[in-house]
């Protein structure tokens, strides 16, 4: 099938990269120039395991390529995929601008039936928005929902295997046409659900604000173990046996971060507002998320004191999950801030993420591509983000580099007894804190 992908964010690349190695033909589309020509010689403008190989692959095999024509993009797509941003505003709304903008543009150039596949996250209700907004303008567009549910780090999987794949469709006929896509990639017997466009736009919403309530509540209850003397790893375990309840999403941290799960609790809270409803367990989920991602500084000054000149504080991890290049509400930078503004000096490092972070610090940090090498003479590790590399590392190293042997560890990585046998202070997340062994 011939198909179209507005956007070459994280979204639409992945969307389209999976559709043309299935055998479609798809063009991308994007304004960026510079980012086309980079598309379209096989490189990619974010990092995600195993999405380059399969870009160059289909590049290469001419099933996936990449335009700033809007002209020929729109009118190449029987379904025209839109994997646009809606950015939050201010007062937490999302910003549907560019959205409405390709809607516009598209009425400005179709000349027979198609479909609208809306893969951005936007409010309930704003399908029915961009129908009537295409049938005002007398074009032949149907208007689906289809909302995307990737993680970053394990994208491809999650597109090729989906969990379940929802399709919201007023239009019977558009929404099967949308189905029969998927249908190479359920082979492994999960459901496609074909519902209503609004039903389709909530799903997406509420999912990702269950999620995000698993890790508030998680990170509130490692709170409360932290000061009954409770090892939050023993309860973790403990509730998540409950085969209601599970392990997914129950891992103590620094808070969450991203692109998706910060902005869509609070768009979905100020929808329910908006509505005369009481978001109030919505709202919670954001505001203990706010808190936790002060947790590790507050650490910090327990253990120093508040003024920090001085000190020079390595930070493992920027990105707000492991496996991406994607610094975005990552707790990193509320931690980098307050220690920057303590005076702290700062060296960071990860594996992805140094390039985005330089971009927005600049020379206030000093940035560190070895792992060890941002250890020297460090009076304190913090680590962030948990990349494979930071889970066994040469603890006899790193303890000869840094000036003080003391781990603020934000994702609960190492053994507390071993911590203590290696000689290091070790503080995690809801876990009590361990002294070097005498």
């Amino acid at each position: 099938m011939r198909i179209t992908v507005i956007g070459t964010g994280y979204v639409g690349l992945v969307t389209g990269i999976c559709l043309a190695d299935n055998g479609n033909d798809v063009i991308g589309y994007d304004i960026d120039s510079r980012k086309i020509e980079s598309l379209q010689a096989g490189k990619l403008p974010i990092y995600e395991p195993g999405l380059s190989d399969l870009l160059q692959a289909n590049v290469e095999a001419k099933r996936i390529h990449f335009t700033p024509d809007p002209k020929q993009a729109v009118e190449h797509g029987q379904v025209i995929f839109l994997a646009v941003g809606t950015p939050p505003k201010p007062d937490g709304s999302a910003d549907l601008s560019a959205v409405e903008a390709v809607v516009n543009e598209i009425s400005r150039f179709v000349t027979e039936p198609k479909i609208l596949a809306i893969k951005s996250t936007v409010p309930i209700g704003t399908g029915d928005h961009l129908q009537a907004m295409l049938d005002k303008s007398g074009r032949p567009v149907t208007v689906v929902s289809n909302p995307e549910f990737l993680k970053e780090g394990s994208a491809l999987d999650d597109f090729l295997r989906p969990d379940r794949v929802i399709i919201g469709a007023e239009a019977r006929q558009a929404g099967e046409i949308v189905r029969g896509l998927y249908l190479p990639f359920v082979r492994n017997q999960k459901p496609i659900l074909l519902m209503s466009r609004r039903a389709a736009e909530m799903t997406k919403y509420a999912a990702n604000a269950f999620l995000a309530m698993r890790i508030s509540f998680i990170n509130e209850i490692a709170g409360m173990c932290e000061k009954l003397n409770v090892d939050i790893d023993e309860v973790r375990l403990g509730i998540g046996s409950d085969t209601r309840i599970g392990h997914h999403f129950l891992y103590p941290g620094p808070g969450y971060g991203g692109s998706c799960l910060p902005k869509d609790v609070q768009a979905l809270a100020y929808l329910a507002r908006c509505q005369g409803a009481q978001p109030e367990l919505i709202e919670t989920v954001h505001r203990v998320n706010e808190r936790q991602k002060n947790v590790l500084f507050q650490k910090i000054v327990e253990r120093f004191g508040p003024g920090l000149a001085g000190k020079k504080i390595a930070v493992w991890g920027v990105t707000f999950k492991a496996r991406t290049d994607d610094i975005r509400e990552s707790a990193a930078l509320r931690l980098i801030d307050h220690l920057l503004t303590a005076q702290a000096q700062v060296v960071a490092h990860d594996p992805e993420g140094l390039e985005n972070l330089a971009r927005q610090y600049g020379q206030r940090l000093r940035y560190e591509a070895d792992t060890y090498a941002a250890l020297q003479a460090a009076d304190a590790l913090v680590i962030v983000t948990e990349w494979n590399r930071f889970r066994s590392p040469d603890f006899g190293r790193m303890r000869a580099l840094m000036r003080s042997p003391i781990i603020f560890d934000g994702r609960n990585l190492y053994d507390q007894a071993q911590m203590q046998a290696e000689g290091f202070e070790y503080h995690s997340i809801g876990r009590p804190s361990i002294r070097p062994a005498t």
